[in-house]
């Protein structure tokens, strides 16, 4: 893969792009190979890649049964296999698998009870399979909602691999090819941003909103318009962010002044991921459009789309959706499912509490490592910003880069973010105890420690 297709996605920076593998076993060489003769643009995460055969909890098992704490993986958001969530698959797979087009208790009581963690109006639902069709789906909905073809998204991000929804993910390809239908604009990064200072200094979400009007008079100059601005609340590719307060009240209102709609994607921040049910419930807005994706269903393909009945009905006047495998029982209960777990095991204030432990250790460590110049995200979505200098907030990328091979080594998997790709992404599942944070942490201490001696 060419660094121009890898665009701004400097969290790609620890994948194995040259086909090099010192360290690989004869048998790891050898689906590698199979895998690369049939497989087409597909990376491999480590520079000696990990042949995982088990997962439990917070925890994931290699074929030579080792152990590693997963701090990366977002998708089994209640815990690798989750015994709830496949006794509620395989006990639908064993009476009845169909589409939607049939009644069917799973399908409709998993909108209901989704719905009533949306706030406002936010009641109807579209399912589909992958985040990516629901990106596609919102898009769908804006555009014939508003009459017009405008999209606005963060400089750097990431919401999917369709046509439409890749061109809206500006971190997968140069500035240079963007198409007149997409504007991008800087994200709030009150650390090394345009605009610096106190993440709580609401001066600064002015500063960062107003950001948003020029890209919205390009797109009324050139005719397209404004159908949607689309944000990720926890900006993951760009570094694990949190925005300033009032941010997206500022922006909201901006895009809609102009006739767009304000869609949240919660693929990342959503499903109890930062304490609460969606990310953007932090912000004090409610969006006109939410869509989710891998953790909905704790990395089964479900997905799905959420707006108002209002929006729905405009938009259903003259346009039609299907999905043959979307939201099927199977699927249904398994998200059901998920949103049970979070319900009956109070998992919402167990990821407020490690949370706040989580940061209060890192902070610790950041008074040892003076590499570590920023703590950033929120609830179990943390970004370690690494740095050369504090003053200066070089960014120490080359180190970022070799990290998660050296914690891999003993036991931890972590993630790159940011287009620099110098911040280091904590993202356990939401099951993962202190136990797992402790020692997580005492690897990073150790790796750190054992680098810069």
């Amino acid at each position: 893969m060419s660094d121009k297709a890898l665009g701004g996605f400097g969290g790609l920076a620890h994948v194995n792009l040259d086909g090099e593998y010192a360290a690989a076993t004869a048998r790891q060489l050898d689906l590698i190979e199979r895998r690369k003769r049939h497989f087409a643009g597909s990376f491999l995460f480590y520079q000696d890649p990990v042949e995982l055969v088990r997962g439990e909890g917070a925890h994931l098992y290699d074929s030579d049964y080792r152990r590693y704490i997963d701090f990366y993986n977002n998708v089994p958001v209640v815990g690798h296999a989750n015994p709830r969530v496949v006794r509620a698959m395989t006990e639908q797979a064993a009476k009845l698998n169909t589409h939607t087009r049939y009644l069917h208790e799973n399908v409709i009581r998993l909108a209901e009870t989704v719905a009533s963690t949306l706030p406002g109006k936010l009641d109807v639902c579209l399912f589909t399979c992958t985040g990516t069709e629901a990106a596609e789906l919102a898009m769908r909905i804006a555009r014939v909602v508003t009459g017009q073809r405008g999209i606005i998204v963060m400089e750097n991000s990431y919401h999917g691999n369709s046509k439409l929804v890749g061109e809206m993910s500006t971190a997968t390809y140069a500035p240079s090819d963007r198409p007149p239908h997409i504007e991008a604009v800087a994200a709030p990064n009150t650390y090394r941003g345009v605009f610096r200072g106190d993440r709580e200094d609401e001066s600064l979400s002015q500063d960062y909103a107003d950001l948003m009007d020029p890209a919205l008079e390009r797109l009324q100059a050139n005719g397209e318009g404004v159908a949607a601005f689309v944000c990720d609340s926890i900006f993951d590719s760009q570094g694990a962010l949190d925005a300033p307060p009032g941010y997206f009240k500022r922006v909201y209102e901006k895009v809609r002044a102009a006739g767009g709609l304000c869609v949240a994607d919660e693929v990342q921040a959503g499903v109890g991921r930062t304490g609460t049910y969606w990310g953007f419930e932090h912000h004090d807005v409610v969006p006109d459009i939410v869509f989710t994706g891998k953790p909905f269903g704790n990395g089964h393909p479900v997905a799905a789309v959420f707006t108002t009945r209002e929006i729905a009905d405009r938009w259903a006047q003259s346009d039609i959706y299907f999905n043959t495998f979307g939201g099927n029982p199977v699927s249904a209960a398994a998200a059901q499912a998920v949103f049970d777990v979070l319900r009956e095991d109070n998992l919402l204030e167990h990821v407020k509490e490690l949370s706040h432990y989580l940061f209060q250790r890192l902070e610790t460590l950041q008074q040892k490592h003076s590499v570590i110049g920023r703590i950033q995200g929120r609830g179990l979505f943390v970004g370690v910003d690494l740095v050369k200098d504090r003053d200066s907030r070089e960014p120490a990328s080359e180190l970022a880069r070799r990290l998660p091979d050296l914690m891999k080594q003993q036991g931890v998997l972590i993630g790159l973010s940011g287009p620099l790709g110098n911040v280091l992404k904590f993202r356990p599942p939401l099951v993962v105890t202190r136990e797992d944070v402790d020692r997580a942490l005492a690897v990073f201490d150790d790796v750190l420690s054992r680098q810069a001696s």
